[in-house]
């Protein structure tokens, strides 16, 4: 196996996990920019992974602070579901990846870094790339500073609705 390079996730490793909640706290800023939040609409908002396994990782989250999808309101859910469309509109035209992994992580059992507030990740991948799981054969990294894919991606999702 070729070394997975990913310096970025030492910060949140080491991190303290102990404060408030990034999906709380994030969309009450206004540092958008700093933030690396690319959206926000009525229930929900897009923000980039700030320690990605690839380029353009994005995450979706209601702005309510609930750990499963059944507690949340059918306009939320459908929401988060047209924000997916949109990534995956932003992501194609900005990075050209080759598919996509979608999904959320309900619980620490199921691998969820942050259990009480639900989120979707929406991953980019390419062929040949790495996996987010142990990799058995020749890995590589798409790499691109965090500020230059949020200055890639922030354009494509146009006027927000309201936060």
């Amino acid at each position: 196996m070729k070394a997975l390079w990913s310096p970025w996730r030492m910060e949140y490793i080491l991190g303290d996990k102990s404060g408030s909640c990034v999906f709380c706290a994030k969309p009450q800023e206004t540092q958008d920019v700093e933030n690396l939040v690319l959206y926000r609409g009525e229930w929900c908002f897009v923000i980039l992974n700030r320690y990605p396994y690839t380029n353009g990782h994005l995450m979706v989250a209601p702005y309510e602070h609930v750990n499963s999808p059944t507690r949340l309101p059918p306009e939320t859910l459908g929401e988060m579901m047209a924000l997916v469309n949109r990534c995956l509109e932003a992501l194609s035209q900005a990075l050209h990846p080759d598919g996509y992994n979608i999904g959320m992580n309900l619980g620490a059992p199921a691998g969820a870094g942050i259990k009480d507030h639900l989120h979707l990740h929406i991953v980019p991948r390419w062929v040949g790339d790495t996996n987010f799981m142990a990799v058995c054969s020749d890995t590589r990294i798409i790499c691109e500073a965090l500020d230059q894919t949020y200055a890639k991606l922030k354009p494509l999702f146009g006027p927000e609705t309201g936060s």
